[in-house]
């Protein structure tokens, strides 16, 4: 086997395991390329700082939305696992410099569902909260005294200084198992080689040859001269 053909045979085996160190506990759950968690502690609010601070505690931005799968899949999880509250926030505020909501985290705002309200209402300090028994979203005001539960999300991968320790110690073996196997191999095909050429070598050497010598040669050689001479 080539010596470059072991990583390449290694590379299936490695893309395994890393698809599956993704969110980093079994308390997140994982949807597409995100991973979610529901901190089910009331907390008390002073600003949406306070909310979004308990989602970049742990590696984290409040949840934003992105088409009708993922508002779907929050609902689901919402009623079955986490048992949230009628009505969750957000990580959405309303720009007044553009005059636009926004996410929190910075993505682009590609999907919404809103329900159907007034126009001309004044948004400024409006956030907005996912109506969890509907699917859909309503705007409310910033200024809540409380929450009953805040939603997370993280994009995969997850940031290396998130991971459990237990996936940190998994990725380390499987680098070093990587590492080993490719010596490894490449020692096999070098005594492969090394084996390979002596063998070409004691072919060659076994060849019939002549039971003389060169001297001996050259000696008879001169001894036949020398009798010509004398005949």
């Amino acid at each position: 086997m080539p010596r470059a053909a072991l990583p390449a045979l290694l590379l299936p085996l490695l893309g395994f395991l890393f698809s599956h160190i993704d969110c980093p506990s079994s308390t997140w759950v994982q949807f597409q390329d995100s991973c979610y968690i529901f901190l089910q502690e009331a907390i008390k609010v002073e600003s949406i700082e306070d909310v979004r601070n308990q989602c970049t505690d742990h590696g984290a931005d409040m949840v934003s939305i992105h088409n009708e799968e993922e508002n779907a899949f929050i609902l689901e999880t919402l009623k079955k696992q986490w048992k949230g509250p009628d009505d969750i926030l957000l990580g959405m505020f309303f720009d007044t410099d553009d005059a636009s909501f926004k996410w929190f985290d910075k993505s682009n705002m590609t999907f919404d569902k809103w329900t159907d309200q007034e126009d001309g209402e004044d948004l400024v300090d409006t956030c907005a909260f996912l109506h969890t028994k509907t699917g859909e979203w309503k705007k409310g005001n910033c200024e809540i005294s409380s929450v009953e539960g805040t939603l997370c999300k993280a994009a995969i991968p997850y940031e290396k200084k998130y991971l459990s320790d237990n996936h940190i110690l998994i990725s380390a073996l499987v680098i070093a198992s990587t590492v080993i196997l490719t010596v490894l191999g490449a020692i096999v095909w070098f005594l492969y080689k090394r084996n390979l050429d002596s063998g070409f070598t004691t072919v060659f050497s076994t060849a019939p040859q002549s039971p003389y010598n060169d001297d001996c040669v050259l000696v008879v050689a001169e001894e036949n001269e020398y009798a010509v001479q004398f005949d």
